[in-house]
This record gives C-alpha cells, sequence and structure tokens, in this order.
C-alpha cells in the first residue's frame, strides 16, 4: 500500500518485488480480495472452489458445502479448513497451523490445534465412516477425500 499514485511509482514498485500494489485510499474489500488471489496463486489454486470429495469450499464467498449442504463455521474453524484445503493431500504440521490460524503464541504442549480439529471434524464429516482430516501421527493432518 501507498500513497504515491502515479504510474511512475506503480511500475517501481512492480519492479522492485511488488506482487500487487494498491493506492490511499482503499477499499478494504479490495485489500482482501486482493490478498484471497495472491494466496491462491501462492499455493497453485486457479479457481476459489477447492473441492476435496464431496466438501466444497468457497475462499471468495467464505463457505463451505458438503453435499450442496451448507456448513456453518466459525472464522478460526475456517480458517483452519482453507489452509487445509489449500494444501490438500499434503500433510500439515501442528506448528505450520499454529503459524497461520492463531494469533498468539501457542505454548508448545497446548493442544489447541488438535481441538480445534476435532471440533472442524466433528462439522464436515460425515456420520459413519472415515473423516476428511486424517492424522498423521508425529507429523499433523492431511486433508484428503472421504472414500464413497
Amino acid at each position: 500500500m501507498a500513497a504515491k499514485d502515479t504510474v511512475e511509482d506503480r511500475v517501481r514498485g512492480l519492479k522492485l518485488g511488488a506482487d500487487a500494489y494498491l493506492i490511499k485510499p482503499f477499499a478494504f474489500d479490495e485489500l482482501l480480495a486482493r490478498i484471497q488471489a495472491l494466496t491462491r496463486r501462492r499455493h497453485g489454486v486457479k479457481s476459489p472452489q477447492i473441492i476435496v470429495g464431496n466438501l466444497q469450499v468457497d475462499t471468495a464467498a467464505r463457505l463451505v458445502r458438503r453435499n450442496e449442504e451448507v456448513i456453518e463455521l466459525p472464522p478460526r474453524e475456517y480458517a483452519l479448513l482453507e489452509y487445509l484445503a489449500l494444501r490438500k493431500g499434503t500433510v500439515v504440521s501442528r506448528t505450520e497451523i499454529e503459524e497461520h490460524i492463531y494469533d498468539e503464541h501457542v505454548e508448545p504442549a497446548s493442544n489447541v490445534v488438535d481441538a480445534a480439529v476435532y471440533s472442524l471434524r466433528r462439522k464436515i464429516d460425515p456420520a459413519e465412516g472415515p473423516s476428511f482430516i486424517q492424522t498423521r501421527r508425529g507429523m499433523g493432518y492431511c486433508l484428503m477425500a472421504v472414500p464413497a
């Protein structure tokens, strides 16, 4: 973000390595949309829709569906699911989750990540069968499609 608004200023900022250039004053919605676009690009996501089996995470609308049914999630659980969805099929360590989801420092012996995963599973998983979020003992968690 910059107050300098000439074309030369924007070009210079981009040439110096900026991924985007936003001129003050700006609309908060535009800032949020740009951050979401950069996040999708960083994780190789072309669409705001991330599909994992019958689970759909819409990163633009911040909406989650399973079998077309909307699942209401509080902000922190949504952030956890979105982070795992952006890295679907990849093991994500507790430390990575702590760094990306929690603002404050989490004590090493804390079980906040485990508790958040437990709560999220209760909301997104089918009543019967395996969980979308697989625990990899000693490594972390992995979001995967549930077998039909």
